[in-house]
């Protein structure tokens, strides 16, 4: 009996060491990148005049004559300006989707491979540097964290498809969204990178319709399937490639093993 107490306590004890043990994984908000064209078109008209005007008059009077003398000048400008210009400008936006990265922390905590932290949000007006994670890292982004596992969107798309249902007059008004990140996962103390991999979420809303009958589609229940399906998706790589449990639990086989083999011996001394 004393045994068997004294290995279910070594066994609680390895449990809680190895939840302590586990490394400390900051998520951050999924990066976005995307560049806006906009067209333009400007007109600048502008006009300027200006009159000058100089008169002068003499006259002169005497008993024998008289005699007037007048001049005058009169000087007159005007000047306009017209300008038109048209065309498209581009522009690079960057910055942080503060949605879908719940999901990918709630997976990671089923794993119990990881304990996930929250950093902080990235306000900084120069946003060039959103994607120098180094930078972020040396600046106290992630306090604490032992790695940062920094997602960025490379597409992210919408659709909206009406098909018909053969054999009937129904048909069928499909909202769906596709959404692919990539990720990493960095040591933020040797920079070194750990786990690399693209993941993919997916949803979907499905109406049936009939002659003109039109519905608004359900945009939340599309956002919470991808949300969903691409943290399950990151956890799976993140583990196949990442999982610290893995030398954890070989680490605990070989020292149960040894305290078996010390019990044994004792048990035998004492016997003896």
């Amino acid at each position: 009996m004393k045994s068997k107490l004294f290995f279910a306590g070594i066994a609680t004890l390895a449990a809680v060491l190895v939840s302590a043990a586990a490394p400390k994984v900051a998520v951050t908000d999924l990066a976005y990148e995307e560049t806006i064209s906009q067209y333009f078109k400007e007109v600048h008209a502008s006009e300027k005049a200006s009159l000058k005007a100089r008169g002068s008059y003499s006259a002169r009077d005497s008993e024998f004559s008289s005699s007037e003398r007048s001049s005058g000048a009169v000087n007159a400008q005007s000047e306009s300006h017209f300008d038109y210009s048209e065309g498209t400008y581009s522009y690079v936006e960057r910055g942080e989707l503060r949605k879908f990265n719940a999901d990918i922390k709630g997976e990671m905590l089923k794993t119990d491979a990881y304990r996930v932290q929250q950093p902080k949000p990235y306000t900084a007006k120069n946003n060039e540097k959103l994607y120098d994670v180094i930078d972020r890292i040396k600046k106290g982004y992630f306090p604490g964290a032992d790695y940062v596992l920094f997602g960025s969107v490379n597409s992210l798309e919408w659709r909206d498809e009406a098909n018909p249902v053969q054999g009937s007059s129904k048909y069928t008004q499909t909202l769906s969204l596709e959404l692919v990140a990539e990720f990493s996962l960095i040591n933020t103390r040797t920079y070194e990178v750990k786990a690399a991999f693209s993941a993919m979420g997916e949803g979907q809303d499905v109406k049936f319709l009939t002659g003109n009958n039109r519905v608004v589609p359900n945009r939340g229940k599309v956002v919470s399937e991808v949300s969903k399906s691409l943290g399950a998706d990151v956890a799976q790589q993140l583990l196949a490639q990442f999982d610290p449990s893995v030398k954890a639990r070989s680490a605990r086989r070989t020292n149960s093993s040894v305290n078996v083999e010390t019990r044994r011996t004792e048990e035998v001394t004492i016997l003896k």
